[in-house]
């Protein structure tokens, strides 16, 4: 990322989303506040990419908004996370690498995945 486009990025996004998206950071479980009522998709914070429907959330109990898939899976990729001592699949937006949260096996039929991203990277749309 070059300065112009990670100053903007700063600017428009508030602390805890650069920290999310940019830096790696996971926000805390149960702090995302929701989304409003009538929120049909949702996209990427930075770029604005569509990255997951309404019809693919699912509540995990897990304090981080949850899909069993992505709007498509060319909108998402995927990356090994060695980190904290564990190994994960980190997802990211496409488009504008954007770190988004993790996915992993254990969701509902019939995908059995669980997208668990981080509430601070995806901004729900009408």
């Amino acid at each position: 990322m070059n300065k112009t486009s990670d100053n903007k990025l700063k600017n428009n996004l508030s602390p805890l989303q650069y920290k999310v998206t940019q830096e790696g950071a996971t926000e805390p479980p149960f702090s995302h506040e929701g989304f409003e009522k009538g929120v049909k998709k949702f996209v990427c914070v930075c770029c604005g990419s569509l990255l997951f429907k309404i019809e693919n959330k699912f509540e995990s109990g897990s304090g981080w908004p949850s899909f069993s898939s992505p709007y498509s899976f060319q909108a998402i990729s995927e990356h090994s996370d060695e980190s904290y001592g564990m190994i994960r699949t980190e997802v990211k937006c496409n488009k504008c690498e954007a770190h988004l949260g993790h996915v992993f096996e254990d969701g509902p039929k019939p995908t059995g995945l669980r997208y668990c991203i981080n509430g601070a990277a995806i901004e729900g749309k009408k």
